[in-house]
């Protein structure tokens, strides 16, 4: 089994990859490789040389991930089979024997320091930040490092894959940081009795359509969790939504639902059903 993920390897990505592979006990051999992109590690899919990959979909801070989407909804034909979602904790991250006070430069991507500027102005306010590409790059540069003077900020797959202590756990300043992760093949998951689906479609330019198509959903008395709208990309002004329903393709409901909801629209792509993922 050839599972890819956003590399370099000790991202948050790969955390949500460990997670899906410890879920999956009856594999018992596999192979992960890390992508520089998700557009590479989708065609990879599609090519055949993956069976699988994990991709970010959607954070609960930031939104969408619209390279993901984009590709699923124009560029493959792959479907989703499973989804995660881990939450996003940021750890201080040093070489063995290193102390707080030892620590004169911080090292990791804007967006991780961003989300720590408590715990670092309080017990780090001399040192300096430096930024570089990754969370995983910047506990590379650590590890790499001969002296105790540096520390990182990344993910416990970090510190695992370069041998780095944690000095500091849970140092983001808020603990709603979730990013939900899809797991990406060439077929969907079979039914489990708790199951969502996914679909993207889009509707006429005229009044009312979007709600024409929604109401199917009420009327057949299935729950919507998510909608997000996307540009179409041919035509100022027209989009795409993206919907995710509570049920599975083989449900009767979600069937008829779904057989409705193609009729009505001018584009309708189904990209898959799964799992529901217990968010921990």
């Amino acid at each position: 089994m050839r599972i890819g993920f956003l590399g370099p390897r000790g991202t948050f990505s790969q955390e949500a990859l460990n997670k899906y592979i410890g879920c999956n006990k009856e594999r018992n051999t596999y192979k992960i490789v890390a992508y520089n992109t998700i557009p590479e590690m989708l065609y990879a899919v599609m090519s055949g040389d993956l069976d699988e990959a994990v991709v970010p979909i959607e954070n609960s801070i930031e939104g969408g991930v619209g390279v993901t989407l984009d590709m699923m909804a124009f560029e493959v034909d792959l479907m989703i089979k499973a989804e995660l979602t881990i939450q996003i904790r940021q750890n201080l991250l040093v070489r063995k024997g290193t102390r707080l006070e030892d620590i004169k430069c911080i090292l990791s991507h804007p967006q991780a320091v961003g989300q720590c500027r408590k715990f670092i102005n309080s017990s780090l306010s001399r040192a300096e930040i430096r930024f570089v590409y990754s969370t995983a790059e910047a506990a590379q540069e650590v590890a790499a490092r001969i002296n105790n003077d540096h520390g990182a900020i990344g993910s416990i797959a970090a510190a695992e894959e370069y041998k780095l202590d944690v000095l500091a756990s849970s140092i983001q300043d808020k603990d709603n940081n979730l990013t939900r992760f899809v797991v990406i093949s060439k077929k969907d998951s079979p039914r489990t009795g708790s199951d969502k689906t996914s679909i993207v479609f889009s509707t006429e330019d005229r009044p009312g359509s979007l709600y024409r198509i929604l109401d199917i959903f009420n009327l057949w008395d299935i729950n919507m969790t998510r909608i997000e709208s996307r540009p179409e990309k041919n035509q100022l002004g027209r989009y795409i939504f993206f919907v995710d329903i509570e049920g599975h393709r083989d449900d009767e409901d979600v069937r008829d639902a779904l057989a409705m909801v193609r009729r009505k629209t001018s584009f309708y792509k189904f990209l898959g059903s799964y799992p529901k993922w217990k968010v921990e």
